[in-house]
């Protein structure tokens, strides 16, 4: 059932009686998410079999099996501009798409970086996938990995993809392990960091640990890989997904990543390292991905190996070792 620029059939029978309509046409037109489908409904895109509009809110029941029209127009063009920028991707189907994300690469445009981004790429390679999310031709990003992090990111191409991956990543179910070069030795060498993120009160550019009331639950799990020459190759796992989590977390506990020009000071040997590697971003890559395909209901987990610089920076840290 196609849902691009369309008006489509809505058949309701005896199984969506005494449901929400909002509901009721979602179990019928999966392509679509409920929040599109309120939308619509707002805009008086639905009529009945007559063709006359009718004025329905997404809580209204069902009172009988009858058959109605959606009108669903042709989705927007994002503002972004489409992009022909290599991307590797790791897997795509009909509705989503995972890449592996060079460092340096932003996911999304923003002031100072309208163009170059992932969702640059994304529009341009998924030209005529795309079935409209939310109304707007646009690959749906769920969550965002900072701009100097290398690793695995998933996009939604369909609107019903983009609310199950959502839901995943709102209940915390989503599968996500990152491997970090930090400095020092964690003692305990494996532990969990519980602790509130928000805005950090001397700059608000920065992320911070901060109470409980100022700022949202932020839980890591963190376990040491390899000791490192005064550092550790360290594997974290995300119960939560706050802005800089990993970042911060780990400077909280007094061993920030390597590189980190925002939240840590790099000690001088370290400096020195990374000075002479041309070492310039955060010690960080997201690994692991793994996750409910929205609509096949298949699990899929994805990995992707470290890449090139920090390769190079562990093997210079493993000679000082030798």
């Amino acid at each position: 059932m196609t849902t691009r620029g369309a008006n489509v059939e809505v058949p309701l029978g005896d199984a969506q009686i005494g449901l929400r309509i909002d509901r009721a046409i979602a179990d019928v037109v999966p392509t679509l998410s409920r929040e599109r489908i309120k939308a619509l409904l707002a805009e008086g895109a639905l009529s009945g079999a007559d063709g006359m509009p009718l004025s329905m809110t997404p809580s209204t029941k069902v009172e009988r099996a009858q058959t109605f029209h959606l009108r669903i127009p042709e989705p927007v063009a994002d503002r972004a501009d489409a992009e022909a920028l290599d991307l590797t991707i790791v897997h795509e189907d009909a509705d989503l798409i995972v890449i592996d994300k060079p460092a340096g690469m932003v996911v999304h445009p923003a002031a100072g970086n309208l163009d170059g981004t992932l969702v640059n790429a994304l529009l341009h390679h998924c030209a005529g996938q795309l079935s409209g999310i939310g109304g707007v031709q646009r690959p749906g990003i769920v969550h965002r990995i900072d701009k100097d992090t290398s690793g695995l990111i998933v996009a939604a191409k369909t609107d019903r993809a983009h609310e199950g991956l959502s839901k995943q990543f709102a209940d915390h179910s989503i599968e996500r392990a990152y491997l970090a070069i930090v400095a020092g030795r964690p003692i305990p060498p494996a532990g969990t960091i519980d602790a509130p993120l928000g805005r950090s009160d001397r700059d608000r550019k920065k992320m911070a640990v901060v109470s409980a009331a100022k700022g949202k639950r932020a839980v890591t799990h963190y376990e040491s890989v390899e000791p490192l020459k005064d550092a550790t190759l360290i594997r974290c796992r995300l119960e939560t997904g706050r802005t800089h989590q990993v970042r911060v977390h780990l400077t909280h506990i007094g061993h920030p990543l390597l590189g980190d020009p925002a939240y840590s000071r790099p000690r001088k040997a370290h400096a020195e390292i990374l000075r002479s590697l041309s070492f310039a971003r955060q010690a960080l890559h997201a690994a692991r991905l793994g996750f409910i395909h929205p609509v096949s209901g298949n699990s899929l987990a994805f990995t992707s190996e470290l890449p090139g610089d920090m390769q190079e920076l562990l093997s210079r840290l493993r000679v000082s070792v030798a």
